[in-house]
């Protein structure tokens, strides 16, 4: 390129969901807005809770709040953190690097003492007793002691691909065990209204389960049209 960029953009003004839609998401697990958004939604599932669940709280959300750091930079992360928050979750994006930590203890403890409310990354981490100490719900790809760098150029507060998905700062971000989930912010509401029925739905059938039902309709509906067969 003919100019470089700037070493670190920051986004002034980010738009959020209003509290009200952000409080909709309390204890929503990640399947039932899977199955609101038509099975999609979750990231790659390289991206797991950092103790699966064992140490750590493992549900979080809140609007994301995204760093754009390219490979083994986290410049656009202290920027993030710069414009954090309460109730943030910081994603940051490291475009499948895995070689060196998007974060540690240290960023834990710091992100922690913002407000932020998790912390999801395409990356690894570091630190685990430290991250555990620091108690911020994390995502990751796994660990690894490498250092990074902060020599950017980074972008905070616009939106980057994290695990195969666009995500935009101010788009709800849901996480647990299962993995990490993103709600478009235009799909918010759409999104809620489904919410009741789903869990209405999935009520009704832990029910049957429980009461011993295990029929397949579906198969025996296309048996009896003829779109399947027993064989010998």
């Amino acid at each position: 390129m003919i100019e470089e960029p700037p070493k670190l953009q920051i986004r002034a003004n980010v738009r959020r969901p209003t509290a009200e839609q952000v409080a909709a998401f309390r204890d929503i697990p990640t399947g039932f807005l899977c199955d609101a958004m038509e099975g999609q939604g979750a990231l790659c599932q390289s991206i797991q809770h950092i103790s699966q669940g064992r140490d750590l709280p493992s549900h979080a959300y809140g609007p994301a709040l995204v760093a754009d750091n390219g490979p083994a930079e986290i410049l656009a992360t202290m920027g993030a953190m710069h414009i954090a928050r309460p109730g943030d979750i910081i994603v940051a994006a490291l475009h499948g690097h895995k070689d060196c930590a998007a974060a540690g203890d240290r960023f834990c403890g710091m992100m922690r003492n913002k407000g932020v409310a998790g912390f999801v990354t395409d990356g690894t981490m570091r630190d685990y007793d430290g991250i555990i100490a620091a108690g911020l719900p994390a995502w990751c790809a796994g660990l690894s002691p490498n250092s990074p760098y902060s020599n950017g150029p980074g972008k905070a507060g616009f939106g980057a691909v994290v695990g195969g998905r666009y995500i935009a700062s101010g788009d709800m971000i849901v996480a647990d065990r299962d993995g990490v989930v993103v709600v478009p912010f235009d799909r918010i509401d759409a999104v809620i209204a489904q919410l009741e029925e789903i869990k209405a739905l999935e009520a009704s059938l832990d029910a049957k389960v429980q009461d011993g039902f295990c029929d397949m309709p579906k198969v025996t509906e296309m048996l009896e049209n003829g779109t399947a067969k027993l064989v010998e």
